[in-house]
């Protein structure tokens, strides 16, 4: 099978990571300005020197779990980075010159914006030979430039070396930079079917390593195996857009009802953006929303992260009272972050997580983060199932936000 068929199958298959996470722009877009927000923190903690010395309850946590948060391809992105106390890797966090190096690196890179300057810094990090550090950081370069670093895991270098009939290895930067430099030759020889953005390239060769697409050239040696793994994966795969269709379902289902409240209370309302076509008992949630959301002297990379808030209440002039943000299988972080992006911008504002109750001691334990307390505009939640009861009885009675108060909590 040639690398056109390949990449056919790949967009065709209904539920492969292009179809269910590449296309999937309101959902995958939104994660990148909340990786680079939580860099620039872990940047500032390792220069201030208050990093600390776990992975846990530390700024790059942060980062990184919203990261392998993202579906399929990014599933296990977080464990290269756990602290490993026995084999003392990866050696950042209790070694003050290696910690510091890899603040410059990240500094570097975030602000870097050619392809040689982050080679560049590769190449330096790379000669350190920091123990346990290896191209997984990877994953963070895709995120800040996606049309220039592929990601990189155990699936997408195997399915880059059946391809390529290479023995790349994992763990090794040079191999790393050896196949980003074929990943993006092919990218180009094939860009009329792929993308300027190297996470669809990567995700055909994520999609062979992990089995679903099988090739004349490792049939003879792997197919019994290929055939089991395809199986579960299927299955796996199969249960995860399943549940992604209900989660989607909810997450609309919540937005209608913020919206029906927030009109209710006399509040103008607005629906993020990517969501004004979906649609909860045959209303598109679009009719609720102003046609578009005026904010004032702001960047315009944090007026595009705030219009994708899922849900925003508006005075009569049109100054925000509330954002919402709706949570399902995505990262409370990333939430969390987009909701103290617009508080930073605007000032002060009610700020709300909207979750599912299976999820409320997970809420609780991230806004208890060191990171997360004393903030001047604390965050509150609200679950699903208060919400969906008690909608219409405060849009009958309520009569101004604080309505909210009866089913919302602060930690």
């Amino acid at each position: 099978m040639n690398i056109e068929h390949m990449i056919n199958e790949y967009k065709v298959d209904p539920e492969s990571v292009y179809q269910t996470w590449f296309l999937n722009s309101g959902e995958r877009l939104k994660v990148f300005r909340t990786i680079k927000n939580g860099l620039s923190n872990v940047i500032k903690d390792i220069d201030a020197r208050t990093f600390g010395n776990d992975f846990k309850g530390s700024s790059l946590e942060t980062v990184v779990t919203a990261i392998a948060e993202q579906k399929q391809i990014f599933e296990g992105a977080a464990h290269a980075f756990f602290w490993k106390p026995k084999l003392r890797i990866p050696d950042i966090y209790e070694n003050e010159q290696n910690k510091q190096a890899f603040g410059r690196f990240l500094k570097a890179c975030a602000s870097g914006t050619t392809e040689k300057q982050i080679i560049e810094e590769i190449v330096k990090l790379d000669r350190l030979q920091i123990k346990g550090l290896g191209p997984a950081v990877a994953n963070i370069l895709y995120f800040l430039h996606p049309t220039l670093f592929p990601p990189f895991n155990t699936a997408i270098v195997k399915g880059f070396n059946i391809v390529f009939k290479q023995r790349m290895k994992l763990g090794s930067w040079p191999a790393y930079l050896e196949m980003r430099e074929t990943i993006v030759e092919t990218n180009r020889n094939y860009r009329d079917r792929t993308s300027n953005d190297l996470g669809m390239i990567a995700g055909l060769l994520f999609e062979i390593g992990m089995g679903r697409i099988v090739l004349p050239e490792n049939a003879t040696d792997i197919i019994e195996e290929e055939e089991l793994k395809r199986s579960k994966n299927r299955s796996k795969r199969h249960k995860e857009v399943m549940e992604d269709v209900v989660e989607g379902s909810e997450h609309s289902e919540m937005q209608y009802h913020l919206a029906k409240l927030g009109k209710a209370l006399g509040y103008k309302v607005w629906i993020a953006q990517n969501d004004h076509k979906r649609e909860w008992n045959n209303v598109k949630l679009g009719e609720f929303s102003i046609q578009e959301l005026a904010i004032g002297n702001i960047a315009n990379s944090v007026r595009d992260t705030v219009s994708l808030i899922d849900v925003i209440w508006l005075d009569r002039n049109e100054n925000i009272t509330a954002a919402f943000e709706v949570e399902k299988s995505t990262s409370i972080y990333s939430g969390i972050l987009r909701l103290y992006d617009l508080s930073i911008a605007i000032g002060n504002c009610n700020l709300y997580l909207i979750a599912p109750d299976k999820r409320e001691r997970e809420i609780k334990a991230q806004l208890l983060r060191p990171s997360l307390t004393g903030n001047s505009n604390p965050i509150a939640y609200i679950l699903f199932s208060d919400l969906r009861c008690d909608c219409e009885a405060m849009c009958k009675f309520g009569s101004t936000i604080a309505v909210l108060d009866k089913i919302s909590k602060v930690v």
